[in-house]
């Protein structure tokens, strides 16, 4: 409540425009993105918050004045940070055999659906070929009233309806 009294409230065109990294937004925002994307930052995210685990411990592990109380400190931590590292390389592990960890995926995966169709008709389908006759003046239908031109009317030309035939 007092931000909103003490605050500044002057907006204009660039600080209600969308922010990305600097570079002027162009195109639409509902542009689907790869979800590939994603899991990479996600397991950049995951290898960099291990840093912030590990550098405490390596201190820990390292101050000899605390080991030297008690030396369960120094067991303790090895076998702490074997437990947590283990769980990454899992997690790793996990990722890579999934094939999260490829840019380009080799294999394409065709979804499978149980249907009472059978495969010929989808073939045969697949197989049909049409071809779209280009609009002429003749043909027009003769339910299609005529008006003449006048000087105040443009004339309009005819819309492409395209017929669909097979060959």
């Amino acid at each position: 409540m007092v931000n909103r009294l003490i605050a500044p409230n002057k907006p204009n065109p660039v600080k209600n425009s969308s922010y990305e990294c600097g570079e002027v937004p162009t195109g639409s925002s509902w542009v689907q993105l790869n979800s590939r994307f994603y899991v990479i930052a996600l397991i950049f995210l995951l290898f960099d918050v291990e840093m912030v685990f590990v550098f405490p411990w390596a201190t820990v592990f390292g101050s000899h004045e605390l080991i030297a109380q008690d030396e369960r400190w120094g067991w303790l931590s090895l076998i702490e940070m074997f437990v947590f590292m283990s769980i990454l390389i899992l997690g790793l592990v996990y990722v890579w055999v999934k094939g999260d960890l490829q840019w380009i995926k080799n294999k394409v995966v065709a979804p499978t659906v149980q249907v009472n169709i059978p495969a010929s008709m989808y073939n045969r389908i697949n197989e049909m070929t049409y071809a779209v006759t280009p609009f002429s003046e003749e043909q027009k239908t003769e339910n299609t009233p005529v008006k003449e031109a006048s000087a105040t009317t443009v004339v309009r030309k005819p819309m492409f309806k395209p017929k669909l035939t097979k060959p």
